[in-house]
């Protein structure tokens, strides 16, 4: 898919409604909601991620990010925590895309690609027909405690622009993204949007200060 000149924006690791809020009006176009997780930050409840995600105005996206690979599992926590978008940490056999489909039509797939390695270009390639958009990220499914996210480590962005020159659906580019380095994210990759975490917290929480600075690069 070709490049998108001013990228959207997906604020992740919301622990609250107060935080979700404050990420749309400035000007989030997409909320992550991140249920357990092996690793990473910002791991919220089931009952949290569904009281946020019914709060959340018509027009943005609410992710619920799991790391679960059954199609059964996956289609129980969606319709329990309500999400209109699911975002799969792990790799999942292509038979689970058809299931998933075939339960929750709406619902849009985001599948995460991690990427290490020129492997990850294949892995994005072979994906991107069962989802509508593909989140690269600099996680490892292969240590024993995976890492699914959140690690606080970038990718070789050249990787992930070969990727987003290589598929047909949106990418959004993940991996320690900040109001210090957005612009050359961007201009490095030219995404569909942006996947921040970190970037924009203090101590583990939303700042209004770092969220201004980071859509000030942006405009």
């Amino acid at each position: 898919m070709g490049p998108t000149t001013i990228p959207r924006v997906k604020i992740c690791c919301n622990e609250s409604v107060e935080e979700a809020w404050l990420a749309i009006r400035h000007g989030a176009s997409a909320i992550g909601l991140v249920s357990h997780m092996p690793s990473g930050p910002g791991v919220i409840t089931e009952d949290a991620i569904r009281e946020i995600a019914a709060l959340v105005p018509p027009g943005i996206s609410t992710f619920l990010l799991t790391c679960k690979q059954d199609a059964a599992a996956i289609i129980a926590q969606q319709r329990y925590c309500r999400t209109n978008t699911i975002q799969i940490c792990d790799r999942l056999d292509m038979e689970v895309y058809r299931e998933l489909r075939a339960a929750m039509p709406g619902i849009a797939l985001v599948q995460v690609v991690h990427v290490t390695g020129e492997d990850s270009v294949t892995e994005a390639r072979s994906v991107a027909p069962h989802v509508d958009a593909i989140l690269l990220d600099s996680g490892n499914q292969s240590l024993a405690v995976k890492e699914l996210g959140g690690t606080g480590r970038t990718h070789d962005w050249k990787l992930s622009r070969k990727i987003r020159e290589g598929v047909n659906v949106p990418v959004f580019l993940a991996g320690v993204i900040k109001p210090q380095n957005v612009r050359y994210a961007v201009d490095q990759v030219a995404p569909f949007a942006i996947d921040i975490c970190t970037g924009v917290r203090t101590d583990g929480r939303l700042d209004e200060q770092k969220l201004s600075a980071l859509f000030r690069e942006l405009s």
